[in-house]
């Protein structure tokens, strides 16, 4: 009978390879189903299935980062440090990829013929500063070098970090003029931003894009993991 870590290892293999597919299948139907001609996007409208569900998933890993970050402070161990910080620094890595892309794509639809890549829209600006909140808590995080203390200073940050990004993602930009569909108080993706026929790829764009992350955080809390099992090492032995 397979043990238990010979199930997990086949069920994980499993896993890794269905993503692969999951992501192949969408990223080559984002670029080859017809689309509608929406106004202004045109074929960009395609990004949509990307940039945006990176962001979906920047706010998917806060939330297990900020999970993780709760139950330390609950009853602090390693493990629960590292998944904290491994879910953040992912969830970070897919945010950069969601403003770089968002830049691009207001480049050459909104700002086309002006030269501008940044206009400071309010959507665009609250993410930005989404991403300096985040990135503040690694900068944190390397400011304190005992453990206990480290840790905890950083849970309670990454909390407030987790807390204040509904305001800055969806509040406060509906509140304002903004370009993006959301502004001013408009349903977001209505059928002038995703039509309907878009839906059948960009839905499993977003579980495609959550799932790769939970991929890339479990290998990063493994090898986290591993480095500081040999850090702890060479300390004993020092």
């Amino acid at each position: 009978m397979p043990s238990t870590r010979s199930r997990y290892g086949t069920a994980y293999r499993t896993f890794t390879a269905g993503i692969a597919v999951w992501m192949t299948g969408v990223i080559v139907a984002g670029f080859a189903l017809s689309i509608p001609r929406l106004n202004i996007l045109e074929e960009s409208a395609r990004n949509l299935y990307f940039h945006v569900p990176m962001w979906f998933t920047l706010m998917a890993g806060m939330l297990v980062s900020a999970v993780y970050s709760a139950r330390y402070l609950a009853a602090p161990t390693v493990e629960r440090d590292v998944r904290a910080e491994q879910a953040a620094l992912v969830a970070m890595l897919f945010g950069i990829l969601g403003l770089v892309t968002g830049i691009v794509w207001a480049r050459f639809t909104w700002y086309v013929g002006t030269g501008k890549w940044w206009n400071f829209d309010p959507k665009q600006s609250m993410a930005a500063v989404q991403l300096m909140i985040l990135a503040a808590y690694f900068v944190l995080r390397s400011s304190v070098e005992e453990p206990r203390k480290r840790g905890r200073i950083a849970a309670v940050y990454n909390l407030f970090a987790t807390a204040v990004m509904p305001f800055l993602l969806y509040v406060l930009p509906r509140q304002l003029d903004s370009l993006h569909p959301g502004a001013e108080g408009n349903p977001a993706f209505s059928q002038t931003d995703l039509a309907p026929e878009m839906r059948v790829v960009f839905y499993p764009a977003v579980v495609g894009f959550i799932a790769l992350f939970w991929w890339i955080y479990t290998q990063r809390v493994r090898v986290r993991l591993a480095e500081r099992q040999v850090e702890e090492a060479v300390l004993v032995g020092a």
